[in-house]
């Protein structure tokens, strides 16, 4: 990246694109231009975008788009919580690595920190090394933490095994 990224927070009219990105990103054969793809784990559809609308609508859910469409992030934050939920990170596969997803996560801890947050937290596939490890350079720690996979629920595809379980990554946003 050359430019400095704008980051501004998704519109309703948003949604059709954001869901194709994110699809790009995640899974099928454009994911695996990237590194962070799921497409040897799960199969189908990341989310729906019945789903993503409304994530966009949800006042406690801020969708963060990079740019023109080139990576989004959600930011979770209940008013008076001190943690916020850190999710939805795309970028697309091609620009993967150039340093927008650095950039987005780094707009999503000041967005969390904004609105009151002390701790910015997130769920990982846990057999997701070279992701978590990605994290952790950026200052997030595994908690020691899991929490179940949730097979079966709309959005989240079809695992090709069935024990995932989420690593739970916590980072001091300080204040």
């Amino acid at each position: 990246m050359t430019a400095p990224l704008t980051i501004r927070v998704a519109e309703a009219a948003d949604v059709d694109s954001l869901l194709a990105l994110v699809h790009s990103a995640y899974r099928g054969p454009s994911g695996r231009e990237g590194w962070t793809s799921e497409a040897d784990l799960i199969d189908g559809p990341r989310t729906t975008r019945e789903l993503l609308a409304a994530d966009v609508a949800d006042p406690s859910i801020s969708v963060l788009v990079a740019g023109d469409l080139l990576g989004c992030a959600a930011v979770t934050h209940e008013a008076g919580a001190s943690t916020a939920s850190f999710g939805l990170f795309a970028v697309r596969p091609g620009l993967q690595g150039g340093g927008v997803g650095s950039a987005l996560l780094a707009a999503a801890e000041d967005h969390a920190r904004e609105r009151g947050a002390t701790v910015m937290e997130m769920l990982v596939i846990d057999r997701r090394e070279e992701l978590i490890a990605w994290y952790e350079r950026r200052g997030y720690a595994r908690t020691g933490e899991s929490r179940p996979f949730p097979y079966g629920a709309e959005g989240v595809g079809e695992p090709r095994d069935d024990d995932f379980r989420f690593a739970v990554l916590a980072k001091n946003l300080g204040r």
